[in-house]
């Protein structure tokens, strides 16, 4: 950076805030949008409110001192052209008056009023310059700035490093380029900064593009390979009399997507290569029984398996689910979470350390130093975007010696196609969309405050049918605290109030498991008719009888979210209903709400949600495995990423795999953009 004009201490600290630490980056850092300052004009051809450029040359300048609330100094000059005198006018940009001086040629962007030319921008040019304008002729670049680094700034340190665009390093094979009629990386660089025409920024943005989404596949195809070749798994044989028998016990039938994943997990833990499947499913469409499938299959082949979960209360509703699923079959399991007493915990360690304990459920509790495994077979990570990537892989590292667990991670956000090849394009996928029979459909309303007498009554009512209700408090800024808060609050005044006829019961992230463990247990018994809660319930809770659910601030909630926690109803034999408080203080929260409302397809809301929101916000968080593109936008961009993932399997097809030497340059750009995973696995 420190070769680049006017890059001094302070800003190059400003750059690195922004993520800019050397001239590559700054040639990344791409713009945000573009101004079309094309058109040129004479002073006499200048028409009031119209935005255009001038070139006219200083006659005089002045700084005018004025006290007026926001304004401290208005810069007058004299200018003219062939056609015509002007006058120019700058706010509180006194400085400007020096440069000024009486014969310079300067180039003015901005709009004619009544008096004057109120300048936007400006640049002083030589008198062969004058065509060459950054600032204020034709398609200029606005790069992402801020407080420290302005936008003018970026633009010029943008166009210095042009000279050196032409050395960046190609990393995309030659024969491919030549055959998606593809610019090189050096000509894109320099129409997405300095574009002739928008066609041609659009075009080279496109370029750009491309070539992360190709880098971030190889990076993800280069992951699965080294996962499946790297340590290997412990493989399970032919399923046996346990699992056969528990699938015979099961009060129900299992769709054809559950016998389709069986099949898929079957294959899996029966390989010497350990299994790396994500399981996506519907709120309420049966994965938890085939995550004990998965467990059993370990069991009965002599090993041990674990099942961990984000939270201590979808931990505890696991194990309740877990020993419901397990009915009479003699298999010993315990739950293990921060808030495991000592002396059991100390038991529950070393009996699974010994190999006495088959099956552990638990939190991150399970990835602490001192939990050991005698076998660890089959892993669960339910909820698995919730982990970051080092907590995966501790438990991974659970295995015994060299080999590796199979790794079943499962997820009730249903996920777009787009994000499934970006975020989770290593791992083997299978998704359930078909729904147990009995479900019953969920009618959706959003509705405003008019409606909320409305709405307490017809809770009311179906309390007095002998239902049950959930009422959901908002996230309050991603506090913990607070949304305990407001949900002990509501608690209280719904209690005095509108359901003082009715047992109401409370459930937050914030309560002691013991009494989160009794207000469960009274809401699935019946004792308690009205639950209030957080989203700590969005997951992991079933109870039939709760047929009605009013979520309070619904705007606040993304549209997956919503999804699962509506979810939690229509799992009886009776309509359920789903009540939406929500302000519409945008045009975005209506769109939401409509979606939400109109559909209750979690795969067709999760594409809405992503293209509303982004893939960053859609998943909570980066530290998931998401990348940061510069040029790619998601979804919009699907056919490019479509055709990425395509180019690489063709390479993996001709070459074998992507180490060949020839491919050497590509992977050393991809080690560059995405990291060396080796690195982060030892790391972690």
């Amino acid at each position: 950076m420190s070769a680049l004009r006017g890059a001094g201490p302070k800003r190059t600290e400003a750059a690195a805030e922004l993520g800019i630490n050397s001239v590559g980056d700054l040639l990344w850092h791409l713009p945000h949008g573009y101004r079309d300052r094309t058109a040129m004009a004479e002073i006499a051809d200048l028409r009031i409110g119209e935005s255009t450029t001038v070139l006219a040359e200083v006659r005089s300048a002045r700084v005018r001192p004025i006290r007026r609330r926001g304004l401290r100094a208005i810069v007058e000059a004299e200018v003219a052209d062939s056609s015509g005198p002007m006058k120019a006018v700058w706010f509180n940009q006194a400085w400007v008056a020096e440069k000024l001086r009486p014969g310079a040629k300067v180039l003015l962007h901005g709009k004619l009023d009544r008096s004057s030319f109120r300048v936007e921008a400006h640049e002083i040019v030589s008198d062969d310059g004058a065509e060459g304008g950054l600032h204020t002729t034709g398609i200029v670049p606005v790069h992402p700035a801020s407080e420290r680094l302005k936008p003018t700034v970026l633009r010029d340190w943008a166009h210095q490093a042009m000279s050196v665009a032409t050395l960046a390093l190609e990393p995309l094979p030659a024969e491919q380029r030549a055959r998606l009629k593809l610019p090189s990386i050096g000509d894109a660089l320099r129409a997405a900064h300095f574009p002739a025409e928008r066609e041609e920024a659009e075009l080279a943005r496109r370029r750009l593009a491309f070539e992360e989404l190709f880098l971030h596949q190889a990076a993800l195809a280069t992951r699965r390979r080294r996962r499946r070749t790297e340590r290997a798994g412990i493989p399970l044989g032919e399923p046996g009399e346990l699992t056969a028998r528990w699938l015979e016990s099961l009060p129900f039938e299992l769709t054809s997507d559950q016998r389709t994943a069986l099949d898929d997990l079957d294959a899996d833990v029966k390989a010497e290569r350990p299994m790396n499947r994500l399981l996506m499913g519907e709120v309420g469409s049966g994965k938890t029984v085939l995550a004990v499938w998965a467990m059993l299959r370990a069991v009965e082949a002599g090993a041990q398996a674990a099942l961990m979960a984000p939270t201590e209360t979808l931990a505890e509703q696991h194990a309740a689910t877990v020993a419901m699923l397990l009915g009479d079959e003699p298999v010993p399991f315990t739950l293990l979470t921060g808030a495991t007493p000592t002396a059991r915990r100390r038991e529950a360690l070393d009996r699974l350390a010994s190999g006495e304990l088959a099956l552990v459920i638990g939190t991150h509790a399970l990835i602490e130093p001192d939990v050991a495994f005698a076998r660890l077979a089959v892993a669960v990570v339910d909820e698995q975007h919730r982990f970051g990537v080092r907590q995966r892989a501790a438990l991974d590292a659970k295995g015994p010696g060299e080999l590796a667990p199979h790794v079943l991670h499962m997820t009730a956000t249903p996920i777009p196609r787009t994000l499934s090849l970006t975020a989770y394009g290593d791992l083997d996928s299978t998704t359930l969309r078909e729904l147990p029979a009995g479900r019953q459909p969920i009618q959706t309303w959003a509705v405003g405050e008019e409606k909320r007498a409305g709405a307490y009554e017809f809770i009311r009512e179906r309390l007095r049918e002998g239902r049950q209700a959930y009422v959901v408090c908002p996230l309050v800024e991603g506090s913990e605290k607070l949304e305990a808060k407001a949900a002990s609050d509501e608690a209280e005044r719904l209690r005095a109030g509108e359901f003082r006829e009715f047992e109401v019961a409370l459930i937050h992230g914030q309560m002691p498991a013991r009494s989160k463990a009794a207000a469960m247990e009274a809401f699935a018994s019946g004792r308690a008719d009205v639950l209030v809660a957080t989203s700590v319930i969005e997951v992991g809770i079933d109870v039939p009888n709760a047929t009605v659910m009013l979520v309070e601030g619904a705007e606040r909630f993304g549209l997956s979210q919503l999804h699962q926690l509506r979810g939690r109803v229509g799992r009886g034999e009776h309509a359920s209903q789903c009540i939406l408080f929500a302000e519409a203080a945008s045009e975005l929260a209506v769109r939401r709400m409509g979606a939400i409302s109109s559909t209750s397809d979690g795969f067709k809301l999760a594409e809405t949600d992503l293209a509303l929101r982004g893939e960053g916000e859609l998943l909570g968080t980066r530290q998931h495995g998401l990348p940061r593109f510069r040029a790619a936008e998601l979804p919009d961009d699907f056919e490019l990423l479509a055709s990425a993932r395509r180019e690489v399997l063709a390479l993996i097809e001709r070459h074998g795999s992507l180490e060949a030497p020839e491919l050497g340059p590509l992977m050393d750009a991809v080690r560059v953009r995405f990291g060396d995973e080796r690195a982060e696995a030892m790391a972690a």
